[in-house]
């Protein structure tokens, strides 16, 4: 209404249709590698801001829905109780019907939000932007780590499998010489021993206005890491 822009993106796969959306336009969390950020946060969405990304891409592309991710613009526990109102919506019997385990939604590790948002014992997919298993090495990609740091992180991550019982999904998006090296998988592996994990090892996506670039070793980090 205001004139202002965002993302949604569909992904057709065998298993069904994904919508991808935003929660904000823009957002504050600074990330060294998101094309998402570079303007800062410009407010949040509504929560039928939210719901009508779902619903246009359903009625524009003319492909039913059944999985929804919020890792679109925007850090999605920012926008918290608009968030929780808008997977209401969906979830209800009298809207979209969508299951809560066809939901996955992104934090860059807001830790006192992902404790809170674990006292509702939801049952979607819970993604954590790490990105670095290390504090000097998050901290220059993540500036919300300077605040938090990995091990309190993932302190929190095993408090939230505990209450809930979902297995938490890493994102890591591999960035050449940053966060690609041995030592760095050893200790991911390390950090992550004993919790039901599902780490995604990501190419990086190449953004203009960034000096970082994609790694070249994903396929040994991966051997590494297993």
């Amino acid at each position: 209404w205001d004139g202002n822009c965002i993302e949604t993106v569909l992904m057709r796969y065998h298993h069904g249709n994904t919508v991808c959306i935003s929660s904000q336009v823009g957002c504050r969390m600074g990330c060294a590698f998101c094309a998402s950020t570079l303007g800062g946060k410009v407010r949040d969405l509504s929560p039928a801001e939210m719901l009508d990304q779902v619903l246009f891409t359903q009625l524009d592309s003319g492909a039913p829905i059944s999985n929804i991710v919020l890792m679109g613009i925007g850090e999605p526990l920012d926008n918290f109780d608009t968030v929780l109102r808008f997977l209401e919506l969906v979830n209800s019997p009298e809207g979209l019907r969508i299951g809560m385990r066809h939901i996955s939604l992104s934090t860059c590790g807001l830790t006192e939000k992902i404790d809170k948002l674990a006292e509702h014992r939801l049952q979607l997919t819970l993604s954590v932007s790490l990105h670095a298993p290390d504090d000097e090495t998050r901290s220059r990609l993540m500036p919300v780590n300077r605040s938090v740091g990995v091990e309190k992180l993932l302190e929190t991550c095993r408090r939230y499998f505990e209450r809930t019982g979902r297995r938490i999904s890493y994102e890591y998006a591999m960035v050449d010489g940053v966060n690609d090296q041995d030592w760095q998988a050893d200790l991911l592996a390390k950090r992550l021993k004993g919790m039901p994990s599902h780490v995604n090892l990501i190419p990086l996506n190449d953004v203009a206005e960034s000096p970082l670039k994609p790694s070249r070793r994903v396929a040994q980090f991966q051997q590494r890491l297993e």
